[in-house]
């Protein structure tokens, strides 16, 4: 009943998310209280709360955490969550990440499909219905800017304002998500000062700011000869021999008489798919393991990952081969950093829904107790959400998504994390179309247009629905 008046939204929608996408809302630490996230991401949820403004919506800045645009009327609430924070950019662009370019019927930017663009769909399906019918209940659209880092913004909602009775997140894939594994970020440390005198020690490293839930795409590493029996153009041949037997990509480049720097190429990709991309941190652990073994020197953290996650991300090296419905665990080697001595990898780990934390984090603890220096350390942890198939919430939204589409698709399972498991009675529900490759976090990341006005039919839809 609203396909007619969606289509009449088209251009508004697409220069809408143009703008939107146009807007570089990464994160960036502030002492602001007013825009605790940085301003990008604050300017990103002013455009958004005025253009609900000039829609007709009552709007909210909730303290520069987050906000919300609001309509109707009623006791009960029903949200759509979405968010307007993006990933870092990344390499391998072929359009400007933030120019929000219009080509092939796509609009191309960082964002585009997580989440902004399914963002603006949902904000104008809200005005289909403002404008078409009379519903029961308030339907408020909660736009979180700190997704991609801790979920902050989300936490602050949660403590100061009204809580959804039931409501979806436009943030992942049609027909719709039953079920959404666990999401464990944990961190392995080791005291690199024990390592200062060997022949060979690392200098620098370098992994071009790579977020820990994307598939890193490149980093870097100085290496510094501290012997001088070592030859540097020896030791280049030597790594690159070493990286032709493990057909991994790299490139180096010769500092001075005892420095170099090696620099590892993979493919980036959503750590919730790590096989979709090459991790460019773990082909360089490799290599430094091999390269340091060549030249005596055995660092306890790199012989760790060698043995228990070299190239693995399905946990079969440490015995954590998890499945069920929801999927295999994953694990994404997501950073690796060097700073006052403390040599750190950080890990993503997706986790089936039937598997507790306690089973990932003794595992680690276990391999790591050979090495007194190593420190297991859980950074942040997400439970799993899961509602079962046949609850109200997933037959109504994948029946609306199937009538519109024509499709006869069942409810699906993913490792992505979405703010639908902030809250109960509450799914994540597209916009990624089913089919479409999944272009979250990757280089010339876009939303097919006429994908995301269908999106914007269906969320119109199931607003109606759920608040009717």
């Amino acid at each position: 009943m609203f396909e007619k008046q969606i289509d009449k939204y088209k251009d508004e929608i697409v220069s809408k998310v143009v703008r939107l996408i146009q807007i570089p809302s990464v994160h960036e630490e502030s002492m602001d209280p007013s825009a605790p996230f940085g301003k990008n991401a604050n300017n990103a949820l002013e455009y958004i709360l005025n253009l609900g403004e000039e829609l007709g919506f009552r709007t909210k800045n909730i303290d520069g955490y987050c906000g919300y645009i609001e309509f109707g009327e009623g006791d009960e609430l029903v949200g759509i969550i979405g968010h307007l924070d993006v990933v870092p950019v990344g390499s391998g662009w072929t359009y400007e990440p933030f120019g929000g370019t219009i080509q092939n019927g796509k609009i191309y930017g960082r964002g585009a499909i997580d989440d902004k663009g399914p963002v603006i769909a949902s904000l104008y399906a809200m005005k289909a219905v403002k404008d078409m019918c009379k519903i029961n209940k308030r339907v408020r659209l909660i736009l979180g800017i700190n997704e991609e880092r801790d979920w902050k913004c989300i936490q602050y909602y949660k403590e100061h304002e009204e809580l959804p009775t039931i409501g979806f997140s436009p943030d992942a894939d049609f027909p719709c998500i039953y079920a959404e594994k666990g999401v464990l970020s944990l961190a392995l440390h080791d005291d690199y000062n024990s390592y200062i005198n060997e022949p060979l020690v690392i200098d620098e490293i370098d992994c071009k700011g790579n977020a820990i839930n994307v598939v890193p795409k490149e980093c870097s590493v100085i290496l510094k000869a501290n012997n001088s029996d070592i030859n540097i153009d020896s030791l280049i041949n030597n790594i690159y021999k070493i990286a032709d037997n493990n057909s991994f990509k790299i490139n180096t480049e010769k500092l001075d008489n005892n420095r170099i720097r090696i620099t590892s190429h993979g493919t980036a990709s959503h750590a919730a798919h790590p096989e979709h991309g090459s991790n460019a941190i773990s082909k360089l652990l490799v290599l430094l393991y091999e390269v340091f073994i060549s030249y005596n020197t055995n660092i306890g953290i790199l012989h760790l990952f060698y043995n228990y996650l070299n190239l693995d991300y399905n946990g079969e090296k440490l015995g954590l081969y998890l499945d069920d419905e929801s999927g295999k665990l994953t694990i994404n080697v997501g950073r690796i950093s060097l700073k006052n001595d403390d040599l750190e990898i950080d890990l993503n780990i997706r986790i089936p829904v039937k598997t507790k934390i306690s089973v990932i984090v003794d595992k680690f603890k276990e391999v790591s107790s050979p090495y007194p220096k190593i420190k297991v350390e859980t950074l942040d942890y997400k439970e799993p959400l899961y509602v079962p198939k046949d609850d109200y919430l997933v037959k109504t939204l994948c029946s609306i998504f199937n009538k519109i589409t024509g499709q006869n698709a069942e409810p699906i399972a993913i490792g992505g994390a979405t703010y639908a498991r902030a809250f109960s009675n509450c799914v994540s529900f597209g916009a990624n179309m089913p089919g479409n490759k999944d272009m979250c976090h990757q280089a010339d990341e876009f939303v097919n247009i006429e994908d995301l006005i269908t999106s914007s039919k269906i969320y119109a839809e199931a607003i109606y629905e759920l608040a009717k």
